[in-house]
């Protein structure tokens, strides 16, 4: 068995929609402690979207790759972790960014995953921090976002809401 292919749970109730032909999908995960606070970095000055801006784990859905694959690979790309389990869908958004590609369907999803939570492996290149964020904490998830821009923001809550019982 490849590496890459390591045991991912999935819970029952969890769906991975499967892109129709020419869309163009990103997948985001949201990981919480053990002590139930959600991850986020910060995006580099220079990306070219939400520049600045605290973001959750994710990206690019490639050709031909699934959903499920794709929130692995971006989990273990950006933090060094790899996706363990697939807790919920906190929810599907369709957006366009400013960078002129286009529309984008977005699928977010709570996950726990394997590694050294202390020490995420980041991709400097690309994000300048991270931080782990807890109820009273979410109003920095704001930062340097336009009005209504709050995405990231929303999905950390709900996490947070919906999975402040039993976390880990």
């Amino acid at each position: 068995m490849p590496d890459d292919q390591h045991h991912v749970t999935v819970d029952d109730d969890v769906e991975f929609p499967v892109p129709a032909p020419g869309e163009a999908w990103t997948v985001g995960a949201v990981v919480l402690d053990r002590d139930g606070r959600a991850f986020a970095q910060k995006r580099g000055p220079r990306r070219r979207l939400f520049p600045d801006c605290w973001d959750i784990v994710g990206g690019h859905v490639e050709p031909g790759e699934s959903l499920r694959d794709a929130l692995a690979r971006e989990i273990e790309e950006e933090t060094g972790w790899r996706l363990r389990r697939v807790r919920s869908l906190l929810g599907i958004a369709t957006w366009t960014g400013d960078d002129g590609a286009g529309l984008r369907h977005e699928a977010d999803y709570l996950v726990e995953v394997d590694g050294d939570l202390d020490r995420p492996v980041l991709e400097w290149a690309k994000h300048t921090a991270y931080r782990w964020f807890g109820p009273d904490d979410l109003p920095v998830l704001k930062e340097n976002r336009a009005p209504g821009e709050h995405l990231v923001h929303d999905l950390i809550a709900k996490a947070l809401r919906e999975h402040s019982f039993g976390a880990g």
